[in-house]
């Protein structure tokens, strides 16, 4: 059950990730992944585990502790950098915002992702409607922008524009993922190491017997 956990959670939050790859890089999901990977291989590991309890078998109760502390150690490696991409965060969303900002007016991808988080975080531009002056040179912003608009008015402007800029809402959002990831990691190698220690007690209890 913790293996299916693990490969949902890591298969969400790398959609969300590849989501708004546009402005976090595509280097940024390969905690996620890794930990798909990871929640397939406690899946099979865990398996193994049953089978050993089930038959009594010391060898491959061994076998599958050996394995249940690589994983420990590649949970703990994800719990790490689930917390460091949380502190890059900004930096790389800044860099991001303003690439596909200086190419919109050429990059149709570069249109399609604004389109999409101006829509889906309900924001416009990156601090604010006024950074789309100088591509627009006017007051006109892109429909993205306005969420709510009185009728008869088909021009989006600044007047109708959302008012928050797309760089805080993002940053919030994908941060709050990024410290999700960090504590399953933390939060699993715990429950891996309790349920490590039960087994080799049982080890040395059949042992014994």
């Amino acid at each position: 059950i913790t293996g299916l956990v693990v490969i949902v959670t890591g298969a969400i939050i790398q959609s969300n990730y590849y989501h708004y790859s546009n402005f976090v890089g595509d280097n940024f999901w390969t905690a996620p992944i890794v930990l798909i990977v990871i929640g397939s291989i406690i899946f099979v590991v865990a398996c193994f585990g049953c089978c050993g309890a089930a038959k009594e078998s010391p060898c491959m109760i061994i076998t599958f502790s050996i394995f249940l502390a690589l994983v420990f150690l590649a949970e703990i490696g994800i719990g790490i950098a689930g917390y460091y991409k949380h502190e890059e965060l900004s930096g790389i969303l800044e860099k991001g915002f303003n690439k596909t900002l200086d190419s919109y007016a050429t990059d149709k991808g570069a249109q399609e992702a604004w389109n999409l988080v101006q829509s889906e975080m309900v924001c416009c531009g990156i601090k604010g409607p006024e950074d789309w002056e100088p591509i627009y040179k006017n007051d006109t912003v892109p429909r993205a922008c306005c969420h709510r608009m009185p009728v008869g008015v088909n021009k989006c402007t600044r007047e109708y524009a959302s008012t928050e800029g797309c760089f805080s809402k993002l940053s919030s959002y994908l941060g709050s993922k990024s410290l999700i990831l960090a504590g399953i990691g933390i939060g699993l190698a715990i429950v891996q190491v309790r349920g490590q220690r039960e087994n080799w007690c049982a080890l040395k209890l059949n042992t014994r017997n």
